[in-house]
Formats: structure tokens, C-alpha cells, sequence
């Protein structure tokens, strides 16, 4: 199997732009606050920050680094990279990426209907956003329903973008998107920030460190958290990662996406918790603090509609450019590997999900475990055989080429070696974790 000649971007600000964009998704603006509130505040926040730093940016790398050097995504990559087993193990997370995009479209579409719930409220209507959330058991028509249309009206969308390729369609999406996102969230911090009594939530998000606030299943969950934020899985990543030309400088750009995922996270919390707070509502409420709690909120807030209405607009953005890359994994394992053109393999790729989209709609006991098999626990999985990968079965001088390109001075020796032995470990002690509490509900730690 050889490597392929393939459309690469047309500018760094576009690659930037492009790789921000499949990082922040939902993962930043509506998991990272809600991750917070779960677990205390200001002490998630900070081991977050060094994990993004010390874990996340290096294990990007290598995503990268297994992407450009083999000119693939998972379907092809792993075994160009002599990963053992690695035809297969790429089609295992080629078809978890069919799964997990099923449920992630729907999320993107409920993230739609707040928007246009707003809308409709503006003009004195009287749309009840929380009908389109599955019942936490059973069946609801009307929440189905809703789901069925505004999951194909984003697998559709998607679609549009994917048809006219990377340059064309993702990379120049990207560009219009991610600044807009980053403008939205300034907006809504200033007026969070200038609320009554919004400077509890910021005490509470940000200055009430302590250290026995630490524990270790804290630090499992920040660890996690930085995973998702920056969209690592030995998927996304690594079919972005073929799009880079031989200028690409993987460690600097690693760097800046890695500070804008984080930064993301953190002006959502500065745009939530001083609002939270300052209405006397509840930060810890949980996955339902971007659907449940902060409309709440806005509708307590002067002009709460206009705030909303940025907000989930600017949530719909950053969900829609992951769930791009997500469709864009399976689009390209399709092209790449089969004689299909790039229009059909669309057509195709966008039927599967639509028709895998529709169990989880169902309801949250079908939902919640199908987010924590094919999101949270199997992306730590893939990024653990991305790294490997990249490290152990690429060739040194070749891994270290790859990671050279672009700079004035050779890859870092120990920064290699730190992404061959810290970052498995580490992900690895993520995936154990997650395995444990999550499928057999015991706890490492207290």
C-alpha cells in the first residue's frame, strides 16, 4: 500500500484555522464547563492547563506525524506505519468513527434548535428548546421527530462542505467560522463579567485554588478532558495530519492549536460562571448546563435572547467543524482506499451515519452509554495506537524528519522520547481509568 499524492492547505492561517476548528467543537464550549462545575472549579482548571501543555500538544504531534508521514487517515495509516495488526486496527476505529458520528450529529442538531429556539422567542414566540432532548428512558414522538429533522439538516450541511474538498470546502469554512466563534465568546464575557455579583463565579472559576481539591480521580478527569478538548484519537487528527505540506511546522502548530482549545474552554467558563453564579443557579449541574441551566439564565438576563442567540449560534459553529472532521475521516478512508469518487463516497457516508444517528435519539439510556463507548473511552484507545504508532514503528529518523520539517533546528531529542515513553503511559492511565469507573463502576481512587 503507497503513499498518496493529496490536496494540502492553501495557507498556514487556513491549517490553523482548520485544526482550531476540529479541536474547540463541543468539547471545549459546552464539556470543559460542565467538566468544571463537576468537578470544584479552579483546581480542574489548572491541572487541565499543564495536561494540555505537557500531554495533549506532544500526543498531537505524533497524530500528526503518523498523518503526514503515511498520507492517510485511519483506514491505511496504521498499517504503513507497521503498526502489528495495523490494517485492522484501523478499521476498528474507522467503523467507532461511523458510531460515534451518528450521536455526535445529533448533539450538533439540539445545539441548532436552542439556536433557532431563540429566534423564534425574540419575535414573542414561544419555543420550547428542551423538547427536542430524548426522555431519559422510553419514548417521545415529539422529541424524535425534531431529532430526525435537525440531525439531517446538519448531516446535510456537512455534506455541502465535504463535497468541495478540503481547500474549497473545510479549510475555507474554517476560516470564516473559528475567528467568528472567538468574537462571540469576547461578547459574552463582557456582559457575564459585568452582571451583579458576577465576581463569585470568577472566585469560584478561577481563585479559589487548593491543593486538596487535587485528588487523583481530578486529575483522571482533567486528563481525559484534554483528550476530548483537543479532538485526539488516532482519527481526526491523524486525516488532517495527511493534509499537511512538507512547510508545516508540526511541533509550532501543535503548540497554537493546543493554546486555542484551551483558551477556548476557558473564555466559555468566563462567558457561563459569572452569569451562573450571579443568578444564583447551579455551576455543577452537569451536562445539562449549556441546555438546562444557561437558558435559565439568559432568560433572566437584559437582552438575555440577543446573548443566547450568539451563544448558540457560536456553539453550533464550533460543534459543526468536529463533526466536518468527523464525517471527513470516513470520506477519506472511502476515497483513499476505494475507487469511489469523493462526491458519491459523501452521499454514501452521510446515509450510514443518518441511519446509525437514529437509536441514540431514542433516549439518555441509550445516549449516555453510546458517548462514553464510542466518544470518551475510545479516543483515548486511538490516540494510544496513534502514539505508538508515530513513536515505536515509524522509524526513528523518519518520525524525527517528519518532526523536524518546517524548523531552523532539529526535533528535541528528549521531547521525542517523552512522546515515546510519558505519553502512552499517561494514556493509558486514561483509558484504565475510564474502563474501570465507566463499564465496571469501580473507583481507583476515592
Amino acid at each position: 500500500m503507497g503513499r498518496l499524492e493529496r490536496e494540502t492547505f492553501t495557507s498556514n492561517f487556513g491549517l490553523l484555522m482548520t485544526m482550531i476548528g476540529v479541536a474547540v467543537g463541543l468539547g471545549a464550549v459546552w464539556r470543559f464547563p460542565y467538566m468544571v462545575g463537576k468537578f470544584g472549579g479552579a483546581a480542574f482548571v489548572l491541572f487541565y492547563l499543564a495536561i494540555v501543555f505537557f500531554i495533549g500538544m506532544p500526543a498531537l504531534m505524533a497524530e500528526w506525524t503518523l498523518g503526514r508521514h503515511t498520507r492517510r487517515g485511519t483506514l491505511g495509516s496504521y498499517e504503513i506505519g507497521r503498526l502489528p495488526c495495523g490494517k485492522y486496527i484501523g478499521a476498528f476505529l474507522f467503523f467507532i468513527v461511523f458510531w460515534a458520528t451518528g450521536y455526535y450529529s445529533n448533539a450538533v442538531g439540539w445545539v441548532g434548535f436552542h439556536a433557532l429556539g431563540e429566534i423564534i422567542n425574540a419575535f414573542g414566540g414561544n419555543l420550547n428548546t428542551s423538547a427536542i432532548l430524548p426522555p431519559e428512558e422510553g419514548f417521545n414522538l415529539t422529541s424524535f421527530l425534531l431529532q430526525l429533522v435537525m440531525t439531517a439538516f446538519v448531516i446535510f450541511t456537512c455534506g455541502i462542505v465535504l463535497i468541495k474538498g478540503l481547500r474549497k470546502g473545510i479549510e475555507k469554512t474554517s476560516k470564516w467560522i473559528v475567528p467568528t466563534l472567538f468574537m462571540i465568546l469576547i461578547v459574552l464575557i463582557f456582559r457575564s463579567v459585568t452582571l451583579k455579583g458576577a465576581g463569585q463565579g470568577i472566585d469560584w472559576y478561577i481563585g479559589s485554588f487548593n491543593f486538596s481539591a487535587l485528588t487523583p480521580s481530578v486529575m483522571a478527569a482533567a486528563l481525559g478532558m484534554a483528550f476530548f478538548s483537543m479532538s485526539l484519537g488516532g482519527t481526526f487528527m491523524v486525516i488532517y495530519g495527511s493534509y499537511l505540506d512538507k512547510q508545516a511546522n508540526i511541533p509550532k502548530n501543535a503548540v497554537f492549536t493546543g493554546i486555542a482549545a484551551s483558551t477556548a474552554g476557558l473564555m466559555a467558563g468566563f462567558a457561563i460562571f459569572p452569569a451562573v453564579f450571579s443568578f444564583g443557579l447551579e455551576p455543577s449541574s452537569g451536562p445539562g448546563l449549556i441546555f438546562s441551566t444557561l437558558p435559565k439564565t439568559f432568560e433572566l438576563m437584559p437582552l438575555g435572547w440577543m446573548f443566547g442567540l450568539i451563544f448558540f449560534l457560536g456553539l453550533f459553529g464550533a460543534a459543526y467543524l468536529s463533526d466536518v472532521a468527523a464525517f471527513e475521516v470516513l470520506v477519506g478512508g472511502i476515497v483513499d482506499n476505494t475507487r469511489v469518487d469523493r462526491k458519491k463516497a459523501v452521499l454514501t457516508i452521510c446515509s450510514i451515519v443518518y441511519l446509525l444517528a437514529i437509536p441514540p435519539m431514542i433516549n439518555f439510556k441509550i445516549f449516555v452509554p453510546w458517548d462514553l463507548i464510542f466518544g470518551s473511552g475510545m479516543q483515548a484507545l486511538g490516540s494510544l495506537f496513534a502514539v505508538i504508532t508515530a513513536a515505536w514503528c515509524i522509524k526513528r529518523s523518519n518520525a524525527l524528519k517528519e518532526l523536524s520539517e518546517g524548523r531552523e533546528e532539529p526535533f528535541p531529542l528528549f521531547l521525542y522520547w517523552w512522546i515515546r515513553i510519558v505519553i502512552p503511559a499517561a494514556i493509558l492511565f486514561v483509558g484504565i481509568n475510564w474502563l474501570l469507573e465507566s463499564i465496571f463502576h469501580i473507583k481507583i481512587f476515592g
